[in-house]
């Protein structure tokens, strides 16, 4: 097995490392890639040091898969070429999600879809990850009507440069601004540019994206994407409106019950998620489940996940191992 990491040096390249090395993932030969001025660099990984290269050199070696996460710009560019070379590769960037040809995949969900021809896969947006893995029993059992999901996210889902300025707000230091206004102490509802019809780029991921990877586009979905002081993990208030009514203990029960979910949900000892405790873990965290008591059918919850790692570098890896069992690879 010859992987490929493109974006290496960044911060969900090096999640990537980890997350591979954690889980055991069968690498024969390791590619590390990133940008010119990191080429030659050396990266430790499972005790040994490999040397940064660059992407054509990385294209000529025909890996088997290649992990991408350097960008839209990148990932446009150069998907197609490591495609060209019989490469399969699995990018998180948003640069390919809403093509019709290409396949959004949260594996726990439609992993089943994929096929050997499927040489360009896009992994989901961070906070559109954590919402559909909660989604995802509860819409089958009772249909999706409409979704309102309000996100407060970390300053890590914006890069290295946010989390520095946060660091810097913190002691006082003056520094590069990842924001146009202090993020510390603040909640800055604007994340990624705005689109003409006012909302962000990452409100219309969220709006977009889940319909794609449930294939269904009987529901609907509006966001108000916001960012706050937290270093490490997406937190989301999400309010769904479904057709058929429920049972808040059979909603209990069924997430308790799904793969890659954890339920923290008991008021009377203070049990909910928080990004706190998810940071560096897996799993997507869900609670403070409640009956929107205004409408019928509707139920309010708090869904917390690592921007990081369920949210790209895991997602990304689970999708690697998926084809590698199946043979897709």
């Amino acid at each position: 097995m010859k992987l490929a990491l493109i974006g290496a040096t960044g911060m969900v390249g090096e999640v990537m490392l980890k997350v591979l090395e954690e889980r055991n993932f069968p690498v024969d030969e390791l590619l590390l890639v990133a940008s010119e001025k990191s080429i030659g660099k050396e990266i430790s990984f499972r005790g040994k040091a490999f040397k940064v290269i660059g992407l054509e050199e990385a294209v000529a070696a025909k890996p088997d898969i290649a992990l991408f996460s350097a960008g839209g710009a990148t990932s446009l560019k150069w998907a197609p070429k490591f495609a060209e070379a019989g490469t399969t590769v699995i990018d998180n960037s948003s640069a390919w999600r809403m093509e019709p040809d290409k396949k959004l995949i949260v594996p726990e969900i439609n992993a089943h879809l994929l096929t050997e021809d499927d040489k360009i896969i896009a992994n989901p947006n961070c906070s559109t990850i954590q919402l559909v893995m909660a989604l995802a029993p509860l819409h089958k059992k009772y249909k999706m009507k409409r979704v309102v999901v309000s996100t407060y996210q970390s300053v890590s889902g914006t890069g290295v440069k946010a989390v520095q300025q946060l660091e810097n707000e913190i002691v006082g230091t003056k520094g590069e601004m990842a924001y146009p206004y202090p993020i510390h102490k603040n909640a800055l509802p604007h994340c990624d540019v705005f689109e003409d019809n006012g909302y962000t780029k990452e409100e219309m991921k969220l709006a977009r994206e889940p319909q794609k990877i449930f294939d269904d586009r009987s529901f609907s979905v509006t966001a108000t994407a916001v960012r706050i002081p937290t270093i490490g993990g997406h937190s989301e208030a999400v309010n769904v409106e479904f057709i058929n009514d429920f049972d808040l203990s059979e909603v209990r029960m069924m997430l308790h019950k799904t793969s890659g979910i954890k339920l923290q949900d008991n008021p009377d000892t203070n049990t909910y998620p928080m990004p706190f405790y998810a940071h560096g873990k897996d799993e997507v965290f869900v609670g403070r489940l409640r009956r929107d008591e205004t409408q019928p059918n509707t139920l309010n919850m708090w869904v917390v996940s690592d921007n990081l790692r369920k949210g790209a570098a895991t997602n990304a890896i689970q999708i690697a191992e998926y084809l590698i069992e199946k043979k897709l690879v």
